[in-house]
This record gives C-alpha cells, sequence and structure tokens, in this order.
C-alpha cells in the first residue's frame, strides 16, 4: 500500500503539472482526493494492514493529500491570475463614455403617505404604538364593545385562526391593549399604524391593507377638541384650503359617532365627478370613546373622556393622489410606482 500511495503522489504531481484551466483542476481534484478519488479508494483497503502498519500508512496518506492539496492551490492561484491578465489584455475601458446611472428605487406610495400621517401626528404630540397581527378575539372585539354575536360583528368579515384567534380586522385592539398597560396614567395621547386583514377583495377593497388608528384619553375631553384636530390633520395632509365635515354615523366603541369628509379638491366643494357631485369626499371615522370602553380599560367614565379615530392609509392614498383602483398599489408595476 505504501508503494500504491508514492506511486499515486508521483503521479498525481505530474498530472498537475498539465492543468492549465479551473475546469481541469477541478475534475484533478475530484479524481485524486473526492469521495470516490484514488486516494480514498487506496485508503478503503487500510483495514486489511495490521494494527502496526495503519498508524504508519494512515500518516503518509495525510501528509500525500496535504502535499497535493498545497500543490493544487499553488497552481490554482497561477491559473486564476493568467485567466484574469488573459482577459484584461482583451477587454479595455473607455473612460471617456457615459457612465450607465443604476435603476434606484422609490418609496411605495403608501409608505410616502404613512410617513406623512405619523409626521403630522407626531407634530401634534402624539405617539406611535405598535400590536400583534394575530390577535385575541377579546381585544379585536369584546373589549371594544363588540360582545359575541353583536350584529355589528358582521361589518368586518374576518379571518379566524382559532375560536379565539384571528387575523387583526383593525388596528383598534392596540387601543385596548395601551389602555391596559397605562392606567391610570393620563393623558393617552397615541396613534397605531399598521396592517390589518378583512374577506373584501374589489376595485376599492383589499383582504389585507393598512389602516392608522388614533386615541385620546384624558380630562375635559370635547367634541371640539376631535373635530380641531381632525381639521388640522385633513388641512396638513391635503392643502391649507380644505376644510372637513363630520356626519353621525355609528361605530360600537364610539358615542356619539361620525363620518369626516373632506372637501374635494379637484372642485372646492362645488361638485364634479370626483365627489360625485357632492363637494365632499369620505376619509375616515370617529367619535367620542364608549364609556363601556373606558371602563373596560380600567378608567372611569365619570371622571376622564377621550376620542378616537381610524383611517385607511388607501383611502387617503388614493385621494391624495386621484387614483381610480386601489388594486394599483399592489399590482408592483414598476411603471406606476415610478410616478411617485
Amino acid at each position: 500500500m505504501r508503494e500504491k500511495l508514492e506511486m499515486l503522489k508521483k503521479r498525481a504531481q505530474e498530472e498537475l503539472t498539465g492543468c492549465s484551466s479551473l475546469e481541469v483542476l477541478n475534475d484533478f481534484r475530484v479524481k485524486y482526493m473526492g469521495k470516490k478519488g484514488e486516494l480514498t479508494q487506496i485508503l478503503r483497503g487500510m483495514g486489511q494492514l495490521s494494527s502496526e502498519e495503519r498508524p504508519i500508512i494512515g500518516q503518509l496518506a495525510n501528509e500525500i493529500r496535504d502535499s497535493l492539496e498545497a500543490s493544487l492551490s499553488k497552481v490554482l492561484q497561477n491559473v486564476k491570475i493568467k485567466e484574469i491578465e488573459q482577459r484584461l489584455s482583451h477587454e479595455s475601458i473607455d473612460v471617456t463614455m457615459p457612465g450607465v446611472a443604476p435603476n434606484l428605487g422609490r418609496r411605495h406610495p403608501l409608505e410616502l403617505v404613512l410617513n406623512r400621517i405619523e409626521e403630522i401626528f407626531v407634530g401634534m404630540g402624539y405617539t406611535i404604538e405598535e400590536g400583534p397581527e394575530i390577535e385575541l378575539d377579546y381585544y379585536n372585539f369584546e373589549a371594544l364593545n363588540i360582545p359575541k354575536d353583536h350584529p355589528a360583528r358582521d361589518m368586518q368579515d374576518s379571518f379566524y385562526i382559532t375560536k379565539d384567534v384571528l387575523l387583526r380586522t383593525q388596528t383598534s385592539p392596540v387601543q385596548a391593549r395601551t389602555m391596559e398597560k397605562m392606567r391610570p396614567n393620563l393623558p393617552i395621547k397615541i396613534i397605531v399604524p399598521g396592517k390589518v386583514y378583512r374577506r373584501d377583495d374589489d376595485a376599492t377593497h383589499s383582504p389585507m391593507f393598512h389602516q392608522v388608528e388614533g386615541l385620546v384619553i384624558d380630562e375635559n375631553i370635547r367634541f371640539s377638541d376631535l373635530k380641531g384636530t381632525l381639521l388640522s390633520f385633513a388641512q396638513q395632509m391635503f392643502g391649507s384650503e380644505r376644510n372637513i365635515r363630520l356626519r353621525p354615523s355609528f361605530f360600537p366603541f364610539t358615542e356619539p359617532s361620525a363620518e369626516v369628509d373632506v372637501s374635494c379638491g379637484v372642485c372646492g366643494g362645488a361638485g364634479c365627478r370626483t365627489c360625485k357631485h357632492t363637494g365632499w369626499l369620505e376619509i375616515l371615522g370617529s367619535g367620542i370613546v364608549h364609556p363601556r370602553v373606558l371602563e373596560m380599560g380600567g378608567y372611569d367614565p365619570e371622571k376622564v373622556s377621550g376620542f378616537a379615530f381610524g383611517m385607511g392609509v388607501e383611502r387617503i392614498t388614493m385621494l391624495k393622489y386621484d387614483l381610480d383602483d386601489m388594486r394599483l398599489l399592489f399590482e408592483n408595476d414598476i411603471r406606476f410606482l415610478h410616478q411617485f
């Protein structure tokens, strides 16, 4: 076996001197040192040797392997250098030619609008809170004054994982979680951006979309505080000439509740096709926090009050950029995204 190893070493060294390409060197490595290589095949016969010969032959085999690997590494380095030199000798770079500018990405319009919403409310003294997208039924519904079998649940066709766990249908659960975490401290003044999920899918709805929820709780919070806050938001988002109106509505977690419209930026409120000749465009829902929600959050509705509002980021984006189909925001068409 010693003779076989010495002959293999000599033959391999001679063959290695003739290797002149990376492909040939790789074939050489597999032939001699691979799992089924010649060196491995010889070593498989060590079981026939005596206990005295095995360590001697094993040491010799390791020395031959190390020697071949060192030689292979040296030849490999020389071949790589020669290939680079050969390529450079046939290639030239004209430094006077104009360069090719990289195709830089753009921020998605949803991200632009969401960042702007956060800037506006942070500028008003709000803090940003986050919560889980896989939510307990208690926080998603019951803590918001929507008990089991309440008809208001039909307004949010949900994705349930188990009987008591679902993908959140709104960012409002973070309101309940924040009240639990902060009670009895005041004031609470937060916005909650994030993804929500409902079983909707058409030109104006998506099964996954983004919301920003707002909550303020303190002593002597009035409806006028809510209107002033939303007017300031609308003017900073859409323009200082815009106005808002509040229409009576119903939400289980606020009382009284109001839908909020912003004056149409196309016709200035005179009425046009964009606003369906009403002069107004709906942007969000809002209201005074329901006393039951305050109680479940650990606050006394006789001592404190608050307001809440919630908006869809997609809807705000569509109104701001005059889009007619929400699916444009999710199709990843580079021609559309490059407009922002």
